[in-house]
């Protein structure tokens, strides 16, 4: 007789957004979904990128569709061939962010205001847009994750304009969840501490950052993608059915002590 665990993603359907390589954040999540029992669909930038991302989708015998959020329909095309595929959706997994290079790297007072709508279109909106199109499919129930950082609370040197982004993407998580919940949907946001994935790479100084989080926080360590990957499942599943609307922080601890 099988016992039901409520850690298993055995059953379970996701859409996973924003895998860009094997060390991306959103892999670090398809490979724990995907050990607990998880039926996935991946998602890269764009047909350049798959040549990336292909390798973790093969490991994962998932499929992998291209989706650049600022393309008109490609968002409203991956959720349906997503559902279509795996026959409805339980989770979601939007880990996708970017701003233009001028306006990340310099200050927040100088940035363009073209600049800041795109990364707030990209790293923010599209996850409402995300929600929305997913809702249909979610009949009973599901979780839309999505990632966050640090600097949304706190003004992290050389985060820029990302800072005030995120802030915005947790608020949205807040008021998603509220929205959300009497259809018994989920909505998290995790905090993840600094760990060198592509897209890190483009802040300044970025070692920098992940040196002094290695030192300070408690567990004088960086998180590991595993780790991130884990969280993201837990919040998945069904072990997590009470919670919704929190930015749960997985960086050490570097939180309470920064």
């Amino acid at each position: 007789m099988s016992i039901f665990s409520p850690f298993s993603l055995a059953g379970k359907r996701g859409l996973i957004l924003g895998v860009a390589n094997e060390h991306s954040i959103a892999a670090g999540c398809a490979r724990a979904a995907h050990g607990l029992g998880a039926q996935l669909v991946l998602s890269c930038v764009s047909d350049k990128a798959m040549q990336y991302a292909a390798p973790v989708a093969l490991q994962l015998q998932a499929p992998l569709l291209p989706c650049d959020v600022e393309q008109e329909f490609e968002l409203e095309q991956l959720v349906r061939e997503a559902a279509a595929q795996l026959g409805g959706l339980d989770f979601v997994v939007h880990s996708i962010a970017w701003a233009p290079a001028e306006d990340l790297h310099g200050r927040v007072t100088d940035s363009s205001s073209s600049g800041f709508l795109r990364a707030m279109d990209v790293s923010c909106h599209s996850f409402a847009r995300l929600a929305r199109l997913c809702e249909p499919h979610m009949a009973a129930g599901g979780s839309l994750i999505t990632m966050s950082y640090l600097g949304a609370d706190e003004a992290v040197a050389n985060y820029g304009v990302m800072g005030p982004v995120k802030s915005a993407l947790e608020s949205l998580v807040r008021y998603m969840a509220a929205e959300l919940g009497p259809r018994n949907i989920r909505v998290h946001a995790m905090s993840p501490g600094p760990i060198p994935t592509r897209a890190a790479s483009g802040l300044a100084k970025f070692d920098q950052l992940m040196r002094r989080a290695e030192q300070t926080a408690p567990l004088r360590r960086l998180v590991r993608l595993d780790e991130i990957g884990n969280l993201a499942a837990f919040l998945a599943g069904d072990g997590a059915s009470g919670m919704t609307g929190q930015t749960i922080y997985i960086d050490g601890g570097y939180h309470v002590v920064n």
